[in-house]
């Protein structure tokens, strides 16, 4: 869930917002930091320094690079990005070795199967995050600059301009392929970046940033310190990200949970704008009119994952079917190894599982009268990520969605789609649930600009030629 403040990016930037609101260093000249890198202690006075002093030290040399990342042509990021997918196969060696060390060093501190899962790469999944930054690469660029209007009296022309941010920080679990999917969407915005990713992961996007994305800059012809990897272990470099407004205005919070509640909170605090999602939870409305075979196959398809947000969270039956449907229910997240918990309920309806370490396997189900009632009970008790209505009912249907204000709202078909690479095609920086204005739904690089608003001049020698040059 996205923090309030935007104080410092728009006072730095000068430029009004397109939205409101969704670990010691070692240099690229110094070796990798591998799964032996010394453990933070948070908290610790010299730990924190330590951790602000990379994290500015890596956003000053993102600063530098952003200058020319501004006016960069979109082409030749577009080549940068293509050059780092073509790269991954070169590097897959070392990124492999370095992964395994990094998973094994988890095993031995005792991390979860399911964590274990995200930081764990193979061939077939490096290869997918390669495949990601070519789809990135190659999507057309969108006009830096559009028309508006003329003023009246002859006085000029209004556009309006996309402009870069500059430096975009981001703060993610310890899921290393997300390194490059970060990395291309805030270069494809022509920002510079800097990222901090899960201790576990360190060792790997350290090889990541090394042998696959500076190596693709630099051949690119575009700056040194473009994408900075904050190399400190430990929470300590998360909670300095978000506060240096002067210098990375915008970060990207990747997780769910109080962790990043607490990191939106420190960067609202500091002034800085984070661009976070906290809570998810999908809800599952089964009307009245619900078809039988739909409901069974959109109960299967709402839990294939259980460990992300967009995930089947709460089931409500309209109360004219509950004795079948919630029997139903029952049987089919039964077989998929899933528990459907009935009332009376000891907890709150809208109880994220997907957080609740070792009771993920679980889904909330209740009975409600209809559904306005049904939508009503959802935004009370959830994040609003994202609500289904199963009906043959057309009006129904109409109904539910219309009386919806979450951030995805679909008919007889599963919540599971809200999500950047399903629904636009494109990978996303991660799912906004804001309820300003903004980009809700999965936030792209296509998202992470500025909107300024420029007036030329009428009949002025140049005019055109300078609008040329804005339209880069």
């Amino acid at each position: 869930m996205a923090a309030t403040s935007w104080g410092a990016l728009a006072r730095s930037a000068r430029v009004t917002p397109p939205w409101s609101p969704t670990c010691a260093h070692t240099s690229r000249r110094d070796p990798p930091v591998g799964s032996a890198a010394v453990s933070s202690t948070s908290g610790d006075a010299t730990t924190q320094t330590s951790a602000t002093e990379a994290v500015r030290a890596a956003a000053r040399r993102a600063h530098a690079a952003s200058v020319a990342l501004r006016t960069a042509p979109d082409a030749r990021v577009s080549e940068a990005l293509a050059a780092a997918a073509d790269r991954v196969a070169g590097a897959a060696g070392a990124v492999l070795a370095a992964n395994a060390r990094d998973v094994a060093a988890a095993q031995d501190r005792g991390m979860s199967a399911g964590l274990l899962d995200r930081l764990r790469l193979d061939p077939a999944r490096l290869e997918s995050a390669a495949q990601q930054l070519r789809e990135i690469a190659a999507l057309p660029a969108q006009p830096r600059m559009a028309f508006v209007r003329d003023l009246p009296g002859g006085e000029g022309a209004v556009w309006e301009r996309r402009v870069p941010v500059g430096v975009i920080g981001a703060t993610y679990e310890a899921r290393p392929a997300v390194t490059l999917d970060v990395a291309g969407q805030v270069l494809r915005a022509r920002s510079a970046a800097v990222l901090r990713t899960g201790s576990a992961a360190l060792g790997t996007s350290a090889v990541l940033v090394d042998e696959v994305l500076t190596p693709a800059l630099a051949a690119a012809g575009l700056p040194d310190g473009a994408v900075e990897l904050v190399r400190e272990p430990g929470h300590d470099a998360a909670e300095a990200l978000v506060a240096q407004p002067d210098l990375v205005p915008l970060v990207i919070v990747r997780g769910s949970g109080e962790t990043t509640r607490h990191l939106s909170r420190l960067g609202a605090s500091a002034g800085t704008r984070v661009l976070a999602h906290a809570d998810g939870g999908g809800v599952m409305y089964a009307d009245v009119a619900a078809d039988l075979d739909r409901f069974r196959s959109l109960l299967r398809a709402g839990v294939d994952r259980l460990g992300v947000c967009n995930r089947l969270n709460l089931l409500l039956v309209h109360s004219a079917r509950w004795e079948e449907l919630s029997q139903v229910a029952v049987e089919v997240l039964g077989d998929a190894g899933v528990e459907a918990l009935l009332p009376p309920h000891e907890h709150e309806l809208g109880h994220e599982w997907a957080l609740d370490s070792g009771r993920e396997a679980r889904v909330t189900v209740a009975p409600v009268a209809g559904p306005v009632e049904a939508t009503a009970l959802a935004a009370a008790e959830t994040s609003g990520i994202a609500a289904t209505v199963v009906t043959e009912d057309a009006g129904t249907a109409a109904e539910f969605l219309g009386a919806w204000g979450g951030t995805g709202g679909f008919w007889n078909t599963t919540t599971r789609l809200l999500d950047g690479y399903k629904l636009l095609g494109v990978p996303e920086t991660g799912i906004s649930v804001d309820s300003v204005p903004g980009p809700r739904g999965p936030v792209t690089g296509g998202d992470l600009v500025l909107r300024q608003f420029v007036v030329l001049p009428a009949g002025t020698s140049g005019a055109d030629a300078v609008q040329d040059s804005l339209r880069g």
